[in-house]
């Protein structure tokens, strides 16, 4: 087989959406010829950890491979394991605080412990590609370096965007120009770079002319029809049960459609009575108030966060998913890896989203009820529309061939062919 190395911060038993997609790679690479060694964190402090995720990437027999770093994460991680999330206002005094004191991340200390290990191996073994996924941004700049050295040939696959990044925090002129002239150095040394969708492609091409369009491809996220197979449906005829999987910060919160749904009940509590809303993930303590202020509490289920193979019997088993992204600098560029996954289950999806690569997925997608991000009249509406729906039993369906493009493992070959066709030339 050929051999794939890897840097990953974020892989289980990490959770949440941030592992999906390197953990859907280097299960499905095995199919395709290819060996994959993972090179990731220790015991690190982190909002959710899932070990069925783990016991994924063992039994298809990705190689895995632990680095402890001297940074607060691993320090905290090793005595807490699973921290609960901070009030929002918190988590961004110490998100700006660590962004103005580490260039490019408050990861580099793991970053160079990845290299280290990186570098041992590459000096006992032959791998024919090196594969990191960013962010972090540091293990970038790491795995430049590891190019350099031993001449293996670099592949970046890019989840968002690094110099420009939707929620960047450049306190100086300073921090703006280093992040710029990191990612350009690690740019550079690349062979090929990967991207989730065309957005983060063309700002990549603006910000460095350097880069060709062959350069760049696009492999977007998916879904992994195995997690969709011989599932215990809970189904209920009489509730329309509207699910949202994930977490809330910076821009991205449920304010908005908490206060339609609110509005909903004031004018409308008839559609309001037939609405169960469930939230799968972190809801935080601020979000929780706001529900009690709003006296929407015998609305809503709070499940807190679940396995991830829970996770898809719920969101398969709701009548509608939510989702939202709010507005941002570039935030056109997010295409979260949730939506893929709420793409696999072929429900009706309500999206409160901006412009951008995720609004045209969910147009493409079909059985979309799209809204502006805060936009409360519009959320009401749709809340209304999809009720009368539901009642006619007309509730819209998506688009197969769509849904089917973004298979974990076709992208997965997508992938692989990339490195191939590298070899090859």
């Amino acid at each position: 087989m050929f051999k794939v190395l890897i840097l990953a911060y974020y892989y289980p038993p990490m959770g949440l959406s941030g592992v999906q997609r390197i953990l859907k790679f280097t299960k499905y690479m095995p199919k395709f010829n290819w060996q994959p060694t993972v090179i990731t964190t220790g015991d690190v402090a982190y909002f959710a950890h899932d070990f069925s995720l783990l016991k994924e990437a063992e039994k298809a027999g990705v190689n895995i491979i632990r680095t402890e770093a001297f940074d607060l994460n691993s320090i905290i991680g090793r005595k807490y394991g699973t921290l609960n999330m901070p009030k929002e206002a918190v988590r961004k005094i110490y998100s700006n605080f660590s962004k103005t004191f580490f260039i490019p991340d408050n990861k580099k200390s793991w970053a160079k412990k990845a290299y280290k290990k990186a570098q041992e191996l590459l000096k006992k073994e032959h791998f024919n590609i090196l594969f990191v996924t960013i962010p972090p941004y540091s293990s970038f700049v790491y795995a430049a370096k590891l190019k350099n050295e031993f001449n293996i040939p670099l592949f970046v696959d890019y989840r968002d965007l690094w110099y420009g990044n939707h929620f960047a925090f450049y306190p100086t002129y300073y921090h703006k120009y280093k992040h710029r002239k990191l990612e350009y150095k690690s740019l550079k040394a690349s062979n090929k770079v990967i991207v989730i969708n065309r957005k983060i492609k063309e700002k990549l091409l603006t910000t460095y002319p350097f880069l060709t369009y062959d350069d760049i491809s696009i492999i977007p996220h998916g879904y992994d029809p195995e997690d969709f197979q011989k599932l215990e449906i809970e189904s209920s005829a009489s509730k329309i049960k509207l699910t949202y999987s994930g977490i809330f910060y910076e821009s991205i919160t449920p304010e908005f459609f908490l206060k339609a749904f609110k509005q909903l009940l004031i004018e409308r509590p008839d559609i309001a009575a037939k609405y169960e809303l469930e939230f799968i993930g972190h809801l935080r303590s601020e979000n929780t108030k706001l529900i009690t202020e709003l006296n929407l509490n015998e609305y809503i289920r709070n499940l807190g966060y679940i396995e991830h193979k829970d996770v898809v019997i719920k969101i398969a088993s709701s009548t509608i998913l939510w989702m939202m992204i709010g507005e941002s600098k570039n935030s056109d560029t997010i295409s979260t890896s949730k939506l893929f996954e709420y793409f696999g289950t072929g429900k009706p999806i309500l999206a409160s989203v901006p412009d951008g690569t995720a609004k045209t997925s969910l147009q493409e997608y079909g059985a979309a009820f799209i809204t502006e991000p805060y936009n409360i009249e519009q959320i009401k509406s749709r809340l209304i529309e999809i009720h009368d729906l539901f009642i006619q039993n007309k509730l819209p369906k998506p688009n197969g061939e769509f849904v089917n493009k973004h298979n974990r493992e076709y992208l997965t070959d997508q992938l692989t062919t990339q490195f191939q066709f590298y070899l090859q030339d």
